[in-house]
């Protein structure tokens, strides 16, 4: 198993062709160096001074506190125990859309390297995979022309967009050190006062975030946390297939593709206790992933090494589309995995363990913050990283990092509608039941209600309630949003990301540019913008009264679910007389300006 994921480094896979720019590193040029190519003690010996804070960790949610924390005036060390930015999360995910338009501004605003936008899943229900008896719930989709600009979410491969973020969290001020692994921490007053790296060496800060995640341990040396049960712990087998950009376009496009079948079949992990066949596209690569527990109702142990074989090769060599189109167009080039704490969340125990202590804040999976149901776990990470940075600045600045002062920040994260949603989605749980009582149509309900549009009866509460507090702090957020989508499809294009050596932008010179579609975006946003900050106050008021009706919007959305299903239907059997309307608004965002969807500074 290490071979095989030894061997997923070698290819650099996950880092495609992305290399840092580093400025200011002696004889080493731009694209020689990315974070973590080599321990790095910038801006001076990290063991020679104190900080305010110490950040174990530079995942998704690290460089995120980091960042906010080095915004803020503080003197921040982030601390990794990879060589390099992003090793030790090498594979790749889907982050849905809530994470982008909720998250930190930075990433919002900014050009992380994203793969694929999405724009809906495809689940095929597989009754009995050897007649062919498969069911298709495709009603989880974006239609067009609003397809393929406007997205679920966006695919990413973990390293980039974690060095990414890392670099970010550097302009900002922070220093990072790689090939650093912190292994036990200081105490002092009965507070953690510091951490003791893996080469003894003693670094105080004021404050420690650990963002280390999943497979950290400091939480437990901490006495914050206890070790997870297995059974609420997935082990995650990936393999990660070379395919050609056009074959990836033409056979799965901008949707992933789920699969669910009983458990008899040996075609996919056991219905409740781990994902089936999960299948991400990338720009020039796909991605099959299956998960499962480590242990099962009754306490049986798997062997998942010799059971992930067996569902691979029978669901692989039986299931059409992957047999037809994908096999012969596919070359493996590595395979790995990868384990996280999938269902902490619906544990009431393990749910409302400590998340901070004093002189200690925890993100992200070290706060068991895992989506139970897409395995979504970035947007947690982005939102509790940026809640642990506020925290920890409000309590350096009032010079009190005690438990009790800290706990605002577990107030904050059991207040977070979408983070409270996502750790205690039940569907991907309760699929047990359905395969308990053989029952279709229950199968059905929750596939419908965890992964299609029925997602919406038990997520439209927290994205109404995150969207009315959003308005509340900055209404001109609403432009920025509208800016993320096209600019972010512009990059994906042109392969156009901050740091990056992918495709440049096309040569401005040989480039008609779409002049009257351009002036009239451009004057849109910028009426838009003007309206904002005109009726901002009024904005602010109303979505202020608005916030205590959104716990309304899932039961409207349930009683109004069959409408908008059929509204849905109604507009994908139009994409035919739609495709002109969606091949105009790309061409315009291909010749278009780059500067035409930036964020506007000021």
């Amino acid at each position: 198993m290490g071979e095989e994921r030894s061997g997923f480094r070698d290819a650099e896979v996950a880092a495609r062709a992305y290399t840092v720019r580093r400025m200011g590193m002696g004889d080493t040029s731009a694209a020689e160096r990315s974070p973590g190519d080599e321990p790095q003690r910038e801006h001076g010996d990290a063991g020679e001074k104190d900080y305010d804070v110490i950040v174990v960790g530079a995942g998704f949610g690290g460089p995120v506190a980091a960042y906010r924390c080095a915004r803020a005036g503080l003197r921040v060390l982030m601390l990794e125990r990879s060589a390099r930015v992003g090793e030790k999360v090498i594979s790749g995910l889907t982050i849905p859309f809530y994470g982008f338009l909720f998250g930190p501004d930075f990433i919002r605003d900014g050009n992380p390297p994203i793969e694929r936008p999405v724009d809906g899943i495809i689940n095929y229900i597989i009754k009995d995979i050897d007649a062919g008896d498969i069911e298709v719930d495709d009603s989880l989709r974006i239609p067009k022309p609003l397809s393929p600009v406007i997205s679920f979410g966006y695919n990413a491969y973990c390293r980039p967009f974690c060095q990414w973020e890392a670099e970010k969290a550097m302009e900002a001020g922070a220093e990072l050190r790689t090939s650093t692994t912190v292994v036990d921490l200081i105490r002092e007053d009965g507070r953690v006062a510091g951490v003791v790296t893996d080469r003894g060496e003693r670094i105080r800060a004021r404050l420690v975030i650990d963002a280390e995640g999943s497979q950290g341990l400091l939480a437990v040396k901490a006495g914050v946390r206890e070790k997870y049960p297995p059974e609420v712990i997935s082990l995650a087998d990936v393999y990660d297939y070379r395919m050609d950009k056009e074959d990836v376009d033409r056979v799965l496009g901008y949707t992933l593709r789920f699969c669910w079948g009983w458990d008899e079949q040996r075609i996919a992990p056991p219905l409740g206790h781990g994902n089936g066949l999960m299948v991400w596209p990338y720009r020039e690569s796909v991605h099959f992933c299956q998960d499962q527990c480590l242990r099962l109702d009754g306490g049986e142990v798997p062997n998942l090494r010799r059971l992930f074989r067996e569902y691979h090769d029978n669901i692989t060599g039986k299931l059409p589309w992957w047999r037809d189109e994908v096999a012969p167009r596919a070359e493996l080039r590595a395979h790995m995995w990868e384990g996280f704490e999938i269902f902490v969340g619906l544990d009431r125990r393990l749910r409302e363990m400590p998340s901070v202590t004093d002189g200690m804040i925890l993100v992200g999976d070290a706060a068991g913050l895992e989506g139970t149901e897409l395995c979504d776990g970035v947007p947690a990470a982005w939102f509790s990283a940026d809640i642990a940075a506020q925290v920890a600045v409000e309590a350096l600045r009032a010079g009190d990092v005690s438990r009790d002062f800290l706990r605002r920040y577990e107030e904050r994260i059991n207040d977070h509608p979408i983070i409270q949603w996502s750790i205690t989605a039940t569907n991907r749980y309760n699929l047990r039941y359905a395969q308990e009582h053989h029952d279709l149509e229950e199968l059905k309900r929750y596939v419908h209600n965890g992964w299609g549009l029925g997602g919406f009866t038990h997520m439209s509460t927290p994205l109404m309630k995150a969207i009315l507090r959003s308005l509340q702090e900055n209404p001109a957020v609403l432009s920025s949003w509208i800016r993320m989508y096209f600019r972010y499809f512009y990059n994906w294009l042109h392969e156009r990301y901050d740091y990056s050596e992918g495709k440049p932008a096309p040569d401005r010179a040989g480039v008609r540019e779409p002049v009257v579609a351009q002036f009239i975006f451009k004057a849109g946003l910028r009426g838009l913008d003007t309206f904002l900050r005109a009726g901002g106050p009024l904005i602010r008021a109303a979505a202020h009264l608005l916030e205590p009706l959104s716990i309304l919007a899932n039961p409207v959305m349930k009683a109004l679910l069959p409408l908008v299903e059929a509204l849905v239907r109604g507009m994908v059997r139009l994409e035919p007389l739609l495709q002109p309307v969606s091949d105009r608004v790309i061409d315009f965002i291909r010749r278009a300006d780059p500067s035409t969807f930036d964020q506007p500074h000021g």
